[in-house]
């Protein structure tokens, strides 16, 4: 597992770097896992729009679907999962602070337990980065279903439907990216979370208010059997702390970075709170998984949301998935033809993403498995155990303590409930799937 030293930043979303300073950059993209000869110059405005790139993700398509989910009162939950990652990140700071090696996330988990800390970190990463990218497919073929939605073909006497067979076709469009040795481009392309993110919220806002839908849906108060659903899906929007460690570091005047936090998970939870309440009001309890499989595509707000999403995935699945393969890669001892094993590493990797996605086509479920077992161990529960190791404080009676173990027994209970009620949906789903074609089969 070394290979996050080495590759520490791909384990991140690509910074943006002042223009001020071009000749600066490759040596902060590329610095090292030690880090002494690391030239920080981003600034406080640059890094609050890494920072918003690094939060603004797909999670801001699903945050309707959680509402309906739980109910009006489950907006409380979203709140209080921001202040709990919010409060994880001024904690990795803080280890950072102690210890100026540190670098990137697997360093903390290092500093804290060890190998196996650093191990059990880069796991949860990795992971995380997989099914990422595996939600990227579903969402893309979902929504491009939605557009051309009586699309399919017969090959060898089997029949590939409409999500299948835009799955396959966006794996095929990906998969030259991911043989790029280069992805500065994509680098800057997916750069625009920030912006996607704002087209999407407006152009809902629009649908609402200018094309007749309205928002005059009410919803219900509170939905217990949803809960674990909804909590779950909050948690996958705050899945950005692999990137902090990196954004610290780039970071000119590093006191500031507490503003940093603050300023972006200030404007993501907004942002989040209000497509959760627009979408909710305008589609209640028919709200889909994705807010814009819910939006008329015979209307050009909704078509501007609904290309935005599709071109953002594409971009970003390539970065992430090179840490994947490249901590792959490692594992083989003999590289002398290492274009042929990246080409090989890659290939799998895109295919294998592809059989989940096509095996498991549900993106809620899916990234609601993720955001309860991963997001929450990986953003809130690590960062706090971390910590508390590395400053000597576990046992030590103090508000500080108190608060971290409140937050560790909050992210475990949403872990194991979001996790158990996550995996009971899609096995459900995948047994409803198979009756339908035993149905089929038999008519």
């Amino acid at each position: 597992m070394e290979a996050e030293h080495h590759h520490g930043l791909s384990l991140t979303v690509p910074l943006m770097h002042d223009v001020e300073h071009p000749e600066t950059k490759d040596e902060e993209l590329l610095h090292d896992s030690g880090g002494q000869n690391t030239i920080s110059t981003a600034s406080f405005s640059m890094t609050c729009f890494n920072g918003l790139n690094a939060l603004s993700g797909v999670g801001i398509l699903s945050v309707p679907y959680a509402l309906s989910s739980g109910g009006w009162l489950s907006l409380v939950l979203l709140f209080i999962l921001a202040a709990a990652a919010f409060y994880s990140g001024l904690l990795m700071q803080k280890c950072m602070e102690m210890d100026p090696d540190i670098r990137t996330y697997p360093d903390i988990g290092n500093r804290a337990f060890g190998n196996k800390g650093r191990i059990l970190v880069s796991v949860v990463i990795y992971i995380e980065l997989y099914l990422v990218a595996t939600g990227f497919l579903i969402l893309e073929g979902d929504n491009l279903h939605n557009l051309f939605p009586n699309t399919g073909f017969e090959m060898a006497g089997i029949g590939i439907g409409g999500k299948q067979m835009f799955v396959i076709i966006v794996a095929l469009i990906i998969l030259p990216s991911v043989w790029l040795d280069n992805l500065s481009l994509l680098s800057y392309i997916s750069a625009s979370g920030v912006l996607a993110s704002v087209i999407i919220l407006c152009s809902v806002l629009w649908t609402g208010v200018f094309d007749g839908i309205g928002f005059h849906e009410m919803g219900t108060p509170l939905n217990w059997n949803g809960m674990p659903t909804s909590v779950s899906l909050y948690a996958f929007c705050y899945c950005a702390h692999p990137v902090f460690p990196t954004l610290y570091t780039s970071m000119r005047n590093k006191r500031q970075f507490t503003n940093v936090l603050l300023l972006c998970f200030t404007l993501c939870t907004v942002s989040y709170a209000s497509m959760a309440v627009f979408g909710y009001s305008m589609f209640g309890s028919k709200v889909e998984s994705q807010i814009t499989l819910n939006l008329p595509t015979d209307k050009l707000s909704s078509r501007v949301a609904i290309y935005t999403t599709l071109v953002n995935p594409v971009s970003k699945y390539a970065l992430m998935v090179t840490p994947i393969v490249n901590v792959t890669k490692s594992w083989f001892p003999c590289q002398n033809k290492k274009r042929n094993l990246t080409l090989l590493v890659s290939t799998s990797l895109v295919i294998s993403t592809l059989i989940v996605a096509l095996v498991v086509p549900f993106f809620a479920n899916l990234m609601s498995l993720v955001g309860a077992f991963l997001s929450v161990t990986g953003s809130i529960i690590l960062p706090c155990l971390c910590h508390m190791r590395i400053s000597g404080t576990c046992w030590r009676l103090g508000c500080g303590t108190v608060v971290s173990w409140g937050i560790i027994l909050m992210g475990g209970a949403v872990a194991i409930v979001g996790t158990y009620t996550s995996l009971l949906q899609i096995i459900g789903h995948l047994q409803a799937d198979d009756s339908s074609l035993l149905m089929g089969s038999r008519a």
